[in-house]
């Protein structure tokens, strides 16, 4: 049994999964590492974030939440980027889940859940609010929704019927 799939990290705040890559952001490094399974395949894949904490992937986009700045910016997955400020005006994002065309952002200064597009355009900045310190968010199923509400592991969820 392997104990550490990937050493090295400073400090790591998000993870995504990509098929079989995944993608982690250092907090401290300002950076998002590529791994797969078995190897490293590229430990400073976007650099010169800002505190990034959480990290979303959806087809060749990474979106990435900028602590610091209170932004999010898109890469694509093999690094580039297609942009740094796609999203701008945020307090404290920390969690980031992308479903279709929307991403929902979780704000730890400002205690809300914010709705946006991959595009950039806001829906609703203020999804929801009164939060304390939220950091982070979850894309699941109904089913599964069900079950942690009856394990009383969540008491609040977004529901979305995805196809």
């Amino acid at each position: 049994m392997q104990t550490s799939l990937i050493t090295g990290l400073d400090s790591p705040q998000g993870i995504a999964i990509s098929g079989s890559d995944l993608f982690v952001t250092n907090f401290p490094l300002g950076t998002v590492g590529e791994y797969t399974t078995w190897a490293t395949a590229n430990a400073s894949l976007i650099t010169g974030l800002s505190s990034p904490q959480g990290v979303a992937v959806s087809g060749s986009d990474v979106f990435v939440t900028n602590n610091f700045t209170g932004t999010i910016g898109e890469y694509t997955t093999s690094g580039e980027t297609v942009n740094a400020s796609l999203i701008t005006g945020l307090h404290g994002p920390v969690g980031i889940v992308v479903s279709g065309s929307d991403l929902f952002v979780a704000n730890d200064s400002g205690g809300t859940i914010g709705a946006y597009t991959t595009s950039g355009a806001t829906v609703n900045a203020s999804l929801i609010t009164g939060l304390s310190g939220p950091i982070g968010l979850a894309l699941v199923s109904e089913p599964s929704i069900a079950l942690l509400f009856s394990a009383g592991i969540v008491g609040l969820a977004l529901r979305r019927r995805c196809p």
